[in-house]
């Protein structure tokens, strides 16, 4: 089952979105991230560098930290701070996409093993505080005790966010505005931190710290989404994780929410017993599916998303067009797009 956009006939469909803009913007830079990414993974201790390169050598796009030297960029920033900032964020994702395999019990990450299938739940939660540690160093090491705070309240506010998860987790009663507050912490939060610190350390006005942060806040919600709709509608290729996890997991997301919520009693008695009592059967999956296609729910998904990527892109309306800002732009079509 495909997850199918909205046609807009005003859009440009000459060319697929991309995230060669960005990629090209920050190429030069994003080469010293890796570099000092590379080498801060670095340890006596055999396994930490094992661990941690099984998963950052594994092809995650880097979108974070991307995000942190185009807004950098966008800001007019000259120094070198941007670089370590960027790698700080990336330690910090890879750190909770760890933690998170360990808490959902999942089996491949970004399209391999997960770590925790290789090396264990001991080492991969272990190496995981490996990494937010070695993050915090180099925030220290950048001297922005603005841009310190930034990321170190992201670190809370993603911790809180899991947890959240965790309590909404299997429960059917979730509001769609709790589940939205769970994935603002848990995903969004980091998206708005990576943003806010290139103007940060720009020393730019409050007026555009704050419109990056809108921006990266809104793109993380909409990434989260299309993320949602692409568990139960699209491949394992575009996912790096096998398709119908969050359901086999017992996790409430927005298309099982609004399915719950306009279906009758017994659909809601077939979400209950598979989600919150964890009994799933052969053909289970694809029932589910058929439920989320017949109540528009994947659809009313990306739709949501397009919405809060509309206010990303909206955010950066007081920033004058330059090839920074349309490489931003870009990225959130990109984003959207996945769900084509």
């Amino acid at each position: 089952m495909a997850v199918v956009l909205p046609f807009d006939p005003s859009a440009d469909v000459s060319a697929e979105p991309s995230l060669e803009g960005i990629v090209s913007l920050v190429r030069a830079d994003m080469e010293r991230v890796n570099t000092l990414i590379l080498s801060r993974t670095g340890s006596d201790v055999a396994m930490i560098p094992e661990v941690a390169t099984h998963l950052i050598s594994s092809g995650g796009k880097r979108l974070r930290p991307m995000l942190t030297l185009a807004t950098a960029d966008l800001s007019g920033y000259q120094g070198e701070g941007d670089v370590k900032l960027a790698a700080s964020v990336e330690f910090m994702h890879t750190a909770t996409l760890l933690h998170d395999d360990v808490v959902d019990d999942s089996e491949m990450r970004r399209g391999k093993l997960a770590a925790r299938m290789l090396w264990g739940n001991e080492a991969s939660v272990l190496v995981g505080d490996f990494l937010l540690g070695q993050a915090f160093r180099m925030m220290i090491e950048v001297g922005s005790m603005h841009a310190l705070d930034i990321l170190s309240t992201a670190a809370v506010v993603i911790a809180e966010g899991e947890v959240a998860q965790l309590a909404a987790s299997k429960n059917t009663a979730t509001s769609e505005d709790d589940y939205l507050a769970v994935i603002r912490g848990k995903t969004a939060e980091l998206f708005a931190a990576a943003c806010e610190v290139g103007p940060v350390l720009a020393d730019r006005p409050k007026v555009e710290q704050s419109a990056c942060r809108s921006y990266g806040m809104n793109l993380g919600i909409a990434f989260q989404l299309i993320d949602d709709a692409l568990d139960y509608g699209g491949s394992q290729v575009k996912l790096g994780k096998n398709v119908g996890d969050d359901f086999r997991e017992g996790k409430i997301t927005l298309p099982v929410l609004l399915a719950f919520r306009r279906g009758n009693e017994q659909e809601r008695n077939f979400w209950r017993r598979c989600l919150e009592e964890g009994e799933i059967k052969d053909g289970d999956l694809e029932h589910a599916m058929e439920l989320l296609a017949s109540h528009k729910s994947l659809t009313a998904t990306v739709d949501r998303a397009i919405h809060y990527g509309a206010m990303a892109k909206d955010a950066l309306g007081l920033f004058p067009d330059g090839t920074a800002k349309r490489a931003l732009l870009d990225t959130v079509e990109f984003c959207i797009s996945r769900a084509r």
